[in-house]
């Protein structure tokens, strides 16, 4: 290929831009031109689509959010305005295009693989729920800001001898509670995998209080509810007064940490790498520190599991 385009979609994750330097610097390494859609689907259609120089990409790989910026497309969703989108790419004599994003934009580069137009996805979400790689690019730097809050917090619940309820992000995927009430040593953790009960929570709670402990941190997952519903819950069940903290989107911002800035350069890499084997169809991650590739269509056919053995352990350690 002399000529592939990069795209970032959906929600953005720190370390994408590490990613589209990754896919810029490499492909222009061999001798190939790299073409930058901005504002994700939607500027593809509209055809908002400009040349990537090696300055263009120039002091970015520490900053957090996405330079091509992103935008939510339903147009796209449709034949009609992938057909749009795939006469954009044509018109531009774009040969192949490397997509990064989570669920929604992996939908995106299944169906222009679909159509026949060579893809490769890069797995760019804070959920870490794409099927096929262990971690996405995001998820750690979100991870090390939920854990920053929850100390935070806990400074406070100790102080006022309090119960505090942290919604974290994550969509339909429990990763980033789990993860991070693991590491900030949470009493409870509630992810859309696992069904607790409110009375497991209770009972969690009063063991606690029994052995004389006066604070405790409840993480809950957006995907379970949120936290005001389950204050009321708390509440209502037990006369349990707490405080809600609702993190919202400072888990997407910040700059990416080491290890999303290495994920991103290595996974944007191999994107390229495989555009130009004649690659098309393929969705690139990481598995034991190894990087992988496999067929996207496949993949999404499969859904994140989240790793039951953390979260029995998270179990045992909140005795």
């Amino acid at each position: 290929m002399k000529r592939i385009g990069v795209l970032t979609s959906g929600g953005d994750s720190p370390g994408m831009n590490a990613a589209v330097r990754a896919v810029v610097r490499k492909a222009i390494f061999h001798g190939t031109e790299v073409y930058g859609i901005y504002q994700g689907y939607q500027g593809l259609i509209e055809g908002n689509i400009q040349k990537l120089e090696l300055g263009s990409v120039g002091d970015i790989i520490h900053r957090g959010g996405t330079f091509l910026y992103s935008a939510r497309c339903e147009e796209f969703k449709t034949t009609e305005g992938q057909k749009k989108g795939i006469e954009q790419l044509n018109k531009h004599g774009i040969e192949g295009l490397v997509v990064i994003g989570g669920d929604g934009s992996y939908r995106g580069a299944e169906a222009l693989t679909r159509h026949g137009y060579p893809c490769v996805g890069v797995p760019g979400t804070i959920d870490n729920d794409i099927p096929g790689t262990e971690f996405t690019i995001g998820f750690d730097t979100a991870l090390n800001t939920v854990i920053d809050a929850i100390d935070k917090i806990r400074d406070t619940a100790t102080s006022h001898d309090r119960a505090f309820i942290i919604e974290v992000m994550g969509r339909n995927a429990g990763d980033i509670a789990l993860w991070s009430g693991l590491a900030g040593g949470a009493e409870s953790i509630l992810i859309p995998e696992e069904k607790d009960e409110l009375a497991d929570v209770v009972q969690r709670l009063n063991r606690g209080t029994e052995r004389g402990k006066k604070h405790s941190i409840i993480i809950v997952a957006e995907g379970v509810t949120t936290g005001s519903e389950f204050a009321k819950q708390l509440k209502d069940e037990c006369n349990l007064e707490t405080r809600v903290s609702v993190l919202g989107h400072i888990q997407r911002g910040g700059s990416p940490t080491a290890s999303d800035r290495v994920l991103a350069s290595r996974l944007g890499a191999r994107a390229v790498e495989l555009l130009l084997a004649g690659k098309g169809g393929r969705a690139v991650g990481i598995e034991k520190n190894a990087l992988v590739d496999y067929d996207i269509i496949e993949a999404l056919s499969h859904q994140h599991q989240i790793d039951r053995s953390m979260y029995q352990l998270s179990k045992e350690l909140s005795i």
